[in-house]
């Protein structure tokens, strides 16, 4: 992600461009001062795989900090952003160009940033959500034969495969940042999770 670092003051000089360019008319109002957040990023003395969390992130301003910071001094920090996804007025200039939420200007905020500094777009987006388990657990003086068909699957039918992974991650505590791949075996899909701490497959037919 480093591009080499300029003087402090053509930074702050190219931020004011740049935000502007990213999306051709600021979609946004009031967003955090980028100048303020690399100062205090500064200040802090962050280094190399610190990470900076922000948990009101809103058009995710400080994650293009730290992409800007990273360009500029060749210090690679991570960020984390949360964000509710509050939805965007009707009239307003964000809903006029398409966003529905915050949460979706602030994800493209961050591919347009990462192209624009360094040309690395990838990041990740997880969403906060309910069990991915169908409520299965029922008194036996509850249960009815027709029920019975219900609880052969528990999984509730609108989430993915890659819901699955992650509810996994989360489940054995590991970093929901790391790299994870698909392999074919067999025909069927299994991905593997970071170096291997995680193995799974989800596919249906699996014959031990």
């Amino acid at each position: 992600m480093a591009l080499g670092a300029g003087h402090h003051e053509a930074g702050y000089t190219q931020w004011n461009g740049d935000t502007k360019k990213l999306f051709g008319s600021a979609p946004f109002d009031y967003s955090k001062s980028p100048e303020l957040i690399t100062h205090l990023m500064k200040m802090a003395h962050t280094k190399d795989d610190d990470i900076i969390l922000d948990f009101f992130s809103g058009s995710s301003t400080t994650a293009h900090a730290v992409m800007f910071l990273n360009a500029e001094d060749s210090v690679t920090r991570k960020f984390i952003m949360v964000q509710l996804p509050e939805e965007c007025p009707p009239q307003s200039e964000a809903a006029k160009a398409g966003y529905a939420t915050i949460c979706d200007i602030g994800r493209e905020r961050i591919r347009r940033a990462g192209q624009n500094l360094s040309g690395d777009t990838g990041f990740r987006v997880l969403k906060l959500d309910t069990t991915n388990y169908r409520n299965v657990f029922f008194t036996a003086d509850e249960l009815t034969q027709d029920m019975l068909d219900d609880t052969i699957e528990d999984i509730k039918p609108d989430r993915t495969v890659r819901d699955l992974l992650f509810m996994c991650v989360s489940d054995f505590g590991l970093p929901l940042s790391l790299n994870y791949r698909e392999e074919d075996i067999d025909g069927f899909t299994v991905y593997v999770y970071g170096d291997g701490g995680i193995v799974a497959c989800f596919d249906e037919g699996i014959t031990i």
